[in-house]
């Protein structure tokens, strides 16, 4: 569990580079400043999320419960946030219009926030 959570972490913030530098060298051409900058949000976000879940997997006075509804809030928090603002970023770009699903990344923002408001009383509750 400790591995699934760790290499899953490891995986998304490579994930993140790779996304950051395809946004940064790949599509700075084909889209406006706006749209780069929603990208780059995108990928600043899955990185944070990232290396918290790589914090998460480490933590020894966490429960494997714990570690897991956390795990699991971040994981869809960052596919439903910031891989909604990449298709949302680079709409203009293909013949499918992303605002339809826009309505996701609000989800996966309150995903992330929920993820990190459970770990934080989990925290508080395991240091007593």
């Amino acid at each position: 569990m400790n591995k699934t959570i760790c290499l899953s972490g490891i995986a998304l913030g490579m994930l993140a580079v790779i996304i950051g530098a395809f946004g940064a060298h790949g599509l700075e051409k084909v889209l406006d400043d706006g749209a780069l900058q929603t990208f780059e949000t995108g990928v600043k976000y899955q990185m944070y999320h990232a290396l918290l879940m790589i914090l998460v997997a480490i933590m020894p006075n966490l429960s494997k419960k714990s570690k897991m509804s956390v795990f699991w809030l971040l994981l869809v928090g960052i596919v439903f946030f910031s891989f909604s603002i990449y298709l949302l970023a680079t709409n203009s770009l293909t013949g499918f219009d992303f605002k339809s699903i826009a309505f996701i990344t609000p989800i996966g923002g309150t995903l992330l926030i929920v993820g990190w408001g459970l770990l934080g009383y989990r925290v508080y509750k395991s240091l007593d």
